[in-house]
């Protein structure tokens, strides 16, 4: 059986805890690797590692550090078959979602890359006789980063290369449910030339994650995850004075208005909402139709839901892989099994799939269910998984008053052909991330990532400015110098003295 070691120091290092997790084929369903769930002591030799490198890296130069991500961002390019394969086999999204998620993550590695602009101070000269103020970003120190099973390689690629730019080192603790991708991001960051240290992964569960929102010598803390661990995340942190954005879960609405392309609706929500067997935060898992067009509307999506492959993900024919566990595949069927009783109308059933020859693979199909009330659980509770609620609404304003009545915020979409809908769509709705005739509007790097309400906790998105922001602290310098022709007697320094 593989083991995964942790990467403290620039190197790989042995789990000494004595405790271990199972990594599953989810495909399969067979264990494949362990994984070290780390103990304090190892958190805090991480942290150490960590503490020392940014002695050094936090007074480096611009010049030395964009040249590593420069190198870094090439081999990552030459190796993005061999992360998207360590996706597939430990998370079990095909290879094309996985290729996906790491191109994804190289637009904030090239975001890295041109940090020389993003640092750039403020000048006001002569604010006063022979005073300059400017202002002026620097690093943190040692900052955290804890992320989710749903996209091992891109989440992490959010946090630490925008961390590393800005002069801080970094220590990364993954999901223990698919860690590899993160180890081999480390290594190929070393080999770019990347200085021990700066760069570390520990492996773990909640005692890995305490320990990280305890330590002294960490000044901030990033995490992607659902909202009920993001709130603990943000509490824990905050109250040991660090800095923290924590991403929360998600419940995304698509608003359809009687006038939109249906056949472009219904290809954009079967895309969002079945996408990487729904393991997304950006998923759309609820549809709102407007007026009439619902029967239309949930035909149409049915028709193309029916025909998705799900497979292997290693399959090249393969549209949808499984979900991560047994026990997550379990959960998300019994949103489809209790739906009918709580008034909705199954119009599929996907609690019943297998893939002949992975009969254990965690396999579940696509569900679609109609007419779904508001205060059922398919409807309030994230789901993470293959199923899309439809609810109706008669006007307009019905659909905004309930996409708005959620306690998410995260991201949204309203499909219609008219611009003037659309403006007072984008401009009323109560999310971070708004698309229009765009399901799922991730912003590209240089644009912030976040949400509202119970999708964020902490002030700064992830990535673009917020998160240069975020992994630096400003410092504003007030100086005044005298003139030259002021000096002492006796000082000459070749300035006239009637100046």
């Amino acid at each position: 059986m593989k083991t995964v070691n942790h990467w403290i120091g620039g190197k790989a290092v042995e789990g000494a805890s004595g405790n271990w997790g199972p990594v599953t084929d989810p495909a399969s369903g067979a264990v494949t690797t362990q994984v070290p769930l780390a103990s304090v002591e190892e958190v805090d030799a991480a942290v150490s590692a960590a503490k020392e490198a940014y002695a050094m890296w936090g007074t480096s130069s611009l010049a030395q550090r964009t040249g590593i991500l420069f190198r870094y961002r090439a081999l990552l390019d030459a190796h993005r078959d061999d992360i998207a394969a360590l996706i597939t086999a430990e998370h079990g999204k095909v290879h094309s979602d996985a290729l996906g998620e790491v191109a994804r993550g190289l637009e904030i590695v090239e975001l890295a890359c041109g940090i020389t602009t993003q640092l750039k101070g403020e000048l006001s000269t002569q604010v006063s006789n022979r005073v300059d103020v400017s202002a002026i970003r620097q690093p943190l120190g040692v900052v955290a980063g804890i992320t989710p099973f749903n996209f091992p390689a891109m989440v992490p690629m959010w946090m630490f290369p925008l961390a590393i730019a800005c002069g801080n080192t970094f220590v990364l603790k993954p999901s223990e449910k698919d860690p590899s991708a993160s180890n081999l991001l480390a290594e190929l960051a070393t080999e770019a030339g990347l200085p021990d240290g700066v760069l570390n992964v520990v492996h773990g569960d909640k005692v890995a994650v305490d320990a990280l929102l305890a330590h002294p010598d960490i000044s901030a803390i990033s995490f992607v995850g659902s909202t009920p661990i993001a709130r603990y995340i943000h509490t824990t942190a905050s109250a040991n004075h660090k800095r923290v954005q924590a991403l929360g879960g998600a419940k995304n609405h698509m608003l359809v208005l009687p006038d939109a392309d249906l056949d472009a609706a219904a290809d954009a929500a079967v895309s969002a909402a079945y996408g990487s067997a729904g393991e997304r935060c950006m998923a759309i898992s609820a549809v709102v139709a407007v007026s009439s067009i619902a029967d239309e509307l949930v035909q149409k999506i049915r028709e193309r839901a029916e025909k998705i492959k799900i497979g292997p993900g290693n399959d090249p024919t393969s549209e949808m892989g499984p979900l991560i566990t047994k026990a997550h595949r379990d959960k998300v069927a019994s949103y489809v099994t209790g739906a009918a009783a709580q008034g909705a109308e199954v119009v599929l059933d996907g609690t019943g799939y297998t893939v002949d020859g992975f009969e254990d693979g965690h396999w579940i199909g696509l569900s679609l269910l109609d007419k779904v009330s508001t205060d059922s659980d398919a409807y309030r509770d994230e789901i993470f998984g293959p199923v899309l609620c439809v609810l109706r609404a008669e006007t307009y304003e019905e659909g905004v008053d309930l996409i708005n009545a959620s306690p998410f915020g995260n991201g949204t979409a309203i499909f219609t052909r008219d611009g003037g809908a659309a403006r007072r769509f984008q401009m009323e709705i109560e999310a971070g991330m708004v698309g229009v005739n765009v399901p799922i509007p991730v912003p590209v790097g240089y644009h912030s990532f976040g949400g509202w309400k119970d999708s964020l906790f902490g002030d700064h998105h992830i990535y673009g400015n917020d998160g240069v922001h975020f992994y630096t602290r400003g410092k504003v310098v007030t100086t005044r110098w005298p003139d030259p022709s002021d000096a002492p007697a006796g000082v000459d320094l070749g300035f006239p003295r009637n100046h």
